[in-house]
């Protein structure tokens, strides 16, 4: 039975018996510290060495509405570069520069060197997201710049390996990842032993991704990007040019290594390290990681055919507990971006031959990365999972060149529950060289009836807990288990729907999951406030709150620490939009803020088809905006058990528990069918 539709019977329920009568390395605070993995680069070429660093900057609604392509602009001029060092730049792709220098209506080039900036062309406006603008840029950087070594550098908005990167404003088109190698392809030809550029480098979001990388093969040494959504700052431009200015004898991994630390440096001081990441990928190493990769790929599609519920249900808990990127939950959207290695250790035990070898591989190919408290347990490289389940960025995925055949053909199984006919006898070599299918199939078969756990019986232990009791059978259908909660109010015409939690206990092995409900939820400044878990771990959960800040609406990002049972509040960010791309500005929140929590309510009384989004409680915070779990207070609260199937769109939810406080008691009513 649809959700809505369950909250409504239980409040007839209640309001029927009124008449007759939580889901719950550090430093001095408790948060783990800034890690950083270990590396030492020595000089690769001479201090008379010239450099090219050719700047691609589509501005978009970063520049627009905050300036920062205008304040990166400005720390490269805080920079006094050598006669041997240049910089390209072409500019473009937003509505309003927020400078005097850059044209709103035109793409311009400039050159900055040791005479400073100069306008070299103002042309045609272009679209920033079009290959045919990127590739005629490069070609302008080849035919007029000559130096020893070169490196590029993309700005602008990130959207890993579906979205891909550069979202021009006025046209609403972006770069694909194979518009990168296309335009690449179509200036120079690709050579891995002599790649014409020593670096590429991506100053946006969540581009640190295989995909990636494999797109780039044969056109840089190195690649310098980000798992993770990169706070708005960006990098810190007059940090790492500085050092490339006084050292132009390094390489591409020290430069890198010299933008990872100087990045980090400026998270730091602005507050917004806690998620950062940045990685240093060195695509030598990129055959032997591409072998392992697929070989990943490979095993999981075999044993997915061989037995696909019991191996997707498996693979989908490794992935869900697995450290990923850019939100992944219903209120906020889904970059589908996983760790590779994270992913790989929570599924060792169903890809034993394989798993191994990946792990080895990523960290042979990520020589130098960074990141904050609460992205420790990442590799430096994400991969596509499909988290949401959605078949139009499955497609996208298929589309994308780069992305590998056994985890094109295992995404497309997960979806579509079937295998191309021509896949299933080459399961049994050793590589699965065949081309991928760009498109669904004519209809689509359904791997997890998770339906069948609707409306699911709640029985009651002897203890006078509520539980549900799964079969083997039934926990192959589902990759997370979690609880929903909301406050139910005749008196007041409404339910208002909390939210979900991973807060219950769990017994995986025996299918027993039991409620933890102490009558408390996550509350900010006192003020009860929706929440979705988007990651779960040993060591902390991320969640994601919707409120409004001063009026515009964002998620709130909150981790929960196990060992301090205490809530931090990372920041508030914008939720994606329609093309996927992740709003780089962490707000942190000041004194003065003007909250407004949201929720998700429906009227009793009235004829809601579905919830919809509400306002509750609007206030002002102080010096220390703190979130808790605090008592709910007195009332009627329905909590069911929510089942999620490896396609998180399709879910379940168990028969209703009312719980009831009067006075700080709490009493369990499991009665209540649908």
């Amino acid at each position: 039975m649809h959700l809505l539709r369950k909250f409504f019977v239980l409040a007839i329920f209640l309001m029927t018996a009124l008449t007759a009568a939580g889901c719950d390395d550090t430093a001095e605070d408790g948060v783990p510290n800034r890690v950083a993995k270990s590396a030492s680069f020595e000089d690769t070429y001479q201090s008379g060495d010239t450099w090219l660093v050719q700047w691609y900057i589509c501005g978009s609604d970063l520049e627009t509405e905050a300036g920062a392509a205008t304040a990166d602009l400005q720390e490269l001029l805080e920079v006094k570069l050598p006669a041997n060092v240049k910089f390209l730049i072409q500019t473009g792709g937003s509505n309003q520069w927020q400078n005097n220098v850059v044209s709103s209506g035109a793409v311009e080039r400039f050159l900055y060197d040791e005479n400073g900036l100069q306008r070299i062309a103002t042309l045609n406006d272009a679209d920033m997201g079009q290959v045919n603008t990127l590739a005629d840029f490069i070609s302008f950087g080849k035919e007029n710049y000559t130096a020893d070594h070169k490196v590029f550098v993309f700005w602008d908005h990130g959207g890993g390996s579906v979205a891909g990167v550069c979202l021009d404003e006025r046209t609403g088109n972006m770069l694909s990842l194979n518009d990168l190698r296309s335009a690449f392809a179509a200036v120079y030809e690709a050579s891995n032993e002599n790649p014409p550029f020593e670096l590429i480098g991506f100053d946006a979001c969540l581009m640190a991704t295989y995909d990636t990388i494999n797109a780039l093969d044969g056109f840089t040494r190195y690649v310098t990007a980000s798992e993770e959504v990169e706070p708005g700052i960006g990098w810190n431009y007059k940090g790492w040019v500085g050092a490339l200015a006084q050292n132009p004898a390094m390489g591409g991994a020290k430069l890198g290594q010299t933008i990872c630390d100087t990045y980090m440096d400026a998270c730091e001081s602005y507050w917004v390290d806690d998620t950062a990441t940045l990685s240093v990928i060195d695509l030598a190493q990129l055959p032997y990681l591409r072998n392992a990769y697929e070989a990943f790929g490979l095993e999981a599609l075999r044993a997915a055919y061989k037995n696909p519920r019991n191996f997707f249900s498996n693979f989908g808990r490794g992935a869900a507990q697995a450290e990923n990127y850019g939100g992944n939950t219903r209120q906020s959207g889904y970059t589908n971006m996983v760790d590779i290695v994270d992913l790989a250790k929570g599924n060792k035990s169903i890809l034993p031959n394989t798993a191994d070898k990946l792990i080895s591989s990523v960290d042979d190919a990520v020589i130098y990365k960074v990141s904050g408290a609460y992205r420790s347990r990442g590799g430096g490289l994400s991969s596509f999972y499909s988290y949401s389940g959605d078949e139009q960025t499955l497609v996208a995925y298929l589309n994308q060149e780069s992305a590998p055949i056994p985890q094109k053909l295992l995404y497309y199984y997960l979806i579509y529950g079937e295998l191309p006919a021509d896949v299933v006898p080459l399961l049994d070599g050793d590589t699965l060289v065949t081309p991928a299918p760009t498109t669904p199939p004519p209809q689509r078969q359904e791997i997890f009836q998770i339906s069948q756990l609707e409306d699911f019986p709640v029985q009651m232990d002897k203890d006078g807990n509520a539980f549900v009791k799964l079969t083997p059978e039934q926990m192959e259908l589902l990759s997370s288990v979690h609880c929903q909660l909301a406050y139910i109010s005749v008196d007041d015409d409404v339910v208002l729907y909390l939210g979900s939690d991973a807060d219950i206990n769990a017994d995986w092995d025996a299918g027993i999951f039991t409620d933890n409900f102490r009558g408390v939820w996550p509350m900010l400044d006192g003020h009860p406030v929706y929440v979705e878990i988007t990651e779960e771990n040993d060591g902390y959960n991320l969640y994601s709150i919707p409120i409004k800040l001063n009026g515009v609406e964002c998620n709130l990002q909150v981790a929960y620490v196990y060992a301090d049972e205490k809530y931090y509040i990372l920041g508030a960010r914008k939720g994606l939009d329609s093309h996927g791309m992740s709003s780089r500005e962490l707000i942190k929140l000041r004194s003065g803020d003007e909250i407004t929590t949201l929720h998700y309510g429906m009227t009793i009384s009235g004829n809601d088809e579905d919830f919809t989004q509400v306002e509750v409680d609007t206030f002002t915070i102080g010096d220390d905006p703190q979130v808790k779990d605090e008592p709910l207070g007195d009332g009627n609260y329905g909590y069911a058990f929510d089942f999620v199937s490896p396609t998180a769109e399709d879910s379940a939810t168990s028969n209703f528990i009312m719980f009831t406080i009067s006075n700080g008691e709490i009493t369990t009513d499991i009665s209540i069918q649908d």
